[in-house]
């Protein structure tokens, strides 16, 4: 056997030729013999094939009618004393209310609230309230989630997407299987024989004869040419065949190339569509410039539902409880039981109807006073968060607070059957993105008394040679990017005769103003808020022909930066409410001064927060009757966090002209387990002059029962002020009840 040679892990032999016995002496034949590779295995390859796994398109599930989730909380608390400026005792209150957050077939949310409060003290009103309402902000906010959710598997184009998707595999596997065809070493093999033959002019490998006879060079010649002309045919077919089948991998090579590029510009374009969708959810667009951009984009149904168009033109529609907030002249912080809706598409209109329930601040409440209603209708032009321009017209009944309208002889206050109409035209320029203006001007009919008689309200509405039911009203709003400034200001002229439910009669003819400043500085580091006003707010409890001319000034300062504390200094008025007698209160103004400095931080790897803080009062005794009147008052408070437990400190004083009271407190907070909850603490006050030391405790109780809810128990003993300066025990509880759903 002739020699061998190795080359790339295969054995090839060293010559082309064997030398062959034929049996007689000294006879050999050449047998001509074809380089070929010797293989240990004769296997060059392992195709597996398995069913190729297309994504399904998702099936079809059943959208539920109703999805519910909320919370239920009920609440019952106890309190032994009263603080001022009404002397009760053992008053107790219970109030029940739940939220719901109601979707309609996963695409249309609502919103329901019911709410009932009953208290057995004389001053807190029963209210039982439900509402049913539906706003463009919580179906915008849907809309947003699910362009977050959005993926490409939930296109309409899904078909069209992998359609392309099991061309281009089906082309991927025909390019591999022709590369895997025209590289395998049987095919380099047909090629180098086809020409070997070629060369030799051997059509077919075959074995020779081993005859006895030798062959003469010269006999058969003519074969012979014949052989090699086969030869070269064969060859020819061959090659003929490898370059078709080359010409056809280069085909299939640019169509995968170019279904490739499509795939990828379809999935790009998808890609791009959520990403345009999730920024024009999150621009602040009006509602028409919002539709019109969702409608080019050509969105499927799971993304926009059916009458999207008419739901973010819908701003809001309520039932039941409700509250109506229109303009400065007309509306303004009402709550009503009836309906309300507000449309705006390109053209404006919004209406409200129902019985008034309270207003801003009315948290006082002759009980014996009559009831009243609203009916409001506004139509008008433009976007309201834009250009636009809106005319009102409102009736209704309204009671007067007339403190001082008394009967002659008799000491009751007389309240008026006050029922009022008026009309009011307002107009807002957006000058740009960052400034705007709004103006109205409204008339109203005359209150009962100058009215004269037998004139009804709509013909004293329409008196145009008396002004002095007429109001105006101008506000203003302006930033400025570069210096990050914001200015507002209002001004607004009544006379004395104007009648709405924004506003309480007095009587009397007045102007009001209000400006505020807000200036960041150092980077947004430290933020300066000041503010001055003049009868910016009228308050109910002013005499029937007071008119106010005080300008109350305010002024905040807040300076937070990185792993610093949050420093708070702020100057402006404040408030206290006084009983004079049934059915009449009082209400004081004075200025208070208020800093707080606060920390959290880290110490030895253990959590703590700090916070320090200081109030002063600018009042006298004799115009308040305050008890801590002119005092000054510092509270220290620190926390400390380890892990489960929590540990709470403090010290108080508060001193003025006649005494003072410090006081010093402790808490512990301790987690049990995740669903249970302890704490407790003791309080100590001791107060100078009638050298005065009391204790009071707190103690708190948190369980969580799987599927049944969260119940919290409290109970506190603390002090509160009393007659003749001195502080009473005041003992207060509460029962909560929580499950969310």
């Amino acid at each position: 056997m002739p020699d061998t040679l190795s080359k790339d892990g295969l054995l090839l032999t060293d010559s082309t030729f064997y030398l062959v016995h034929t049996g007689t002496c000294k006879s050999l034949v050449l047998v001509p013999a074809y380089l070929y590779s010797v293989r240990e295995s004769t296997v060059t390859g392992v195709r597996i094939r398995e069913n190729r796994q297309y994504a399904a398109l998702p099936a079809a599930s059943r959208k539920p009618l109703l999805t519910v989730h909320g919370n239920v909380m009920y609440d019952f608390y106890y309190q032994s004393n009263a603080d001022t400026p009404f002397v009760e005792k053992d008053i107790h209150q219970h109030t029940l209310q739940t939220t719901l957050d109601i979707m309609v077939k996963e695409q249309y949310p609502l919103h329901l609230t019911f709410s009932t409060s009953k208290s057995n003290a004389v001053l807190l009103r029963n209210i039982t309230g439900l509402n049913l309402q539906y706003s463009a902000r919580d179906f915008k906010h849907t809309l947003l989630n699910k362009a977050e959710a959005w993926d490409a598997g939930k296109l309409r184009q899904w078909k069209e997407l992998e359609t392309l998707k099991a061309q281009l595999d089906n082309k991927w596997d025909s390019l591999n299987r022709l590369k895997e065809r025209l590289s395998t070493p049987l095919q380099i093999q047909r090629l180098v024989e086809a020409r070997e033959r070629e060369l030799y002019g051997v059509v077919k490998e075959v074995v020779p004869d081993f005859s006895t006879k030798m062959p003469l060079p010269l006999k058969g010649k003519g074969k012979m040419r014949a052989k090699k002309n086969k030869a070269d045919s064969s060859f020819q077919q061959v090659s003929r065949e490898y370059e078709l089948q080359k010409q056809r991998l280069d085909s299939l090579r640019e169509e995968v190339s170019a279904l490739e590029r499509r795939y990828r510009q379809r999935m790009k374009d998808y890609d791009l569509k959520k990403g345009n969708l999730v920024d024009v959810l999150l621009r602040k667009s009006s509602a028409k410039a919002l539709r019109e951009q969702l409608e080019s984009m050509n969105l499927p149904d799971t993304v926009l539902p059916k009458g999207y168009k008419t739901l973010l033109a819908l701003r809001s529609a309520g039932i039941g409880r409700t509250m109506v907030d229109y303009s400065e002249l007309t509306a303004k912080n009402i709550s009503i039981i009836g309906a309300q809706a507000e449309l705006n598409p390109s053209w404006y209109f919004a209406f409200a109807s129902g019985a008034v329930d309270y207003r801003f601040r009315d948290f006082v409440v002759n009980r014996s006073g009559m009831r009243q209603y609203l009916n409001i209708v506004r139509a008008g032009t433009g976007m309201r968060e834009g250009n636009n321009v809106i005319l009102s017209f409102y009736t209704g009944k309204k009671q007067a607070y007339n403190f001082n309208t008394t009967v002659p002889g008799s000491p009751e206050v007389s309240v008026p059957d006050n029922r009022i109409m008026g009309v009011s035209l307002e107009g807002r320029w957006q000058v740009d993105q960052n400034n705007y203006i709004v103006a109205e001007v409204a008339k109203s009919s005359l209150p009962l008394h100058v009215r004269e008689m037998k004139e009804g309200m709509a013909g004293s509405m329409f008196r145009f040679d008396d002004h002095s039911n007429e109001a105006y009203a101008v506000t203003a709003q302006s930033f400025f990017p570069a210096s990050k400034t914001r200015i507002s200001g209002m001004y607004k002229l009544m006379g004395a005769n104007f009648q709405s439910f924004s506003l309480y009669p007095s009587g009397s003819r007045q102007a009001g103003w209000m400006v505020k400043v807000d200036q960041p500085f150092f980077r947004q580091q430290l933020t300066i808020s000041g503010s001055m006003r003049k009868n910016a707010f009228t308050s109910i409890f002013e005499n029937a022909s007071y008119m106010s001319n005080t300008v109350f000034k305010s002024i905040q300062a807040t300076f937070r930066k990185r792993r610093w504390p949050v420093v708070t200094v702020g100057y402006y008025p404040s408030s206290q409410l006084m009983k004079l007698g049934e059915d009449k209160f009082m209400e004081n103004m004075f200025y208070t001064l208020a800093g707080t400095v606060s920390h959290f931080y880290q110490y030895r790897k253990t959590s703590m927060n700090t916070m320090f803080s200081g109030t002063r009062f600018y009042n006298r005794q004799a115009d308040s009757n305050f008890v801590y009147f002119n005092s000054t008052n510092l509270l220290l408070n620190q926390s400390v966090f380890l892990g489960r437990l929590t540990v709470n400190g403090g010290l108080s004083s508060a001193t003025n002209q006649d005494y003072a009271l410090y006081g010093a407190d402790g808490s512990a907070q301790y987690r049990v387990k995740t669903w249970l909850e302890l704490g407790g603490g003791l309080k100590y006050n001791y107060q100078t002059i009638y050298d005065m030391r009391q204790l009071g405790y707190a103690a708190n109780v948190r369980v969580e029962i799987p599927k049944l809810g969260e119940i919290r128990l409290m109970a506190d003993k603390s002090f509160i002020p009393g007659v003749e300066r001195q502080l009473v025990p005041n003992k207060t509880g509460r029962v909560t009840y929580t499950r969310i759903f």
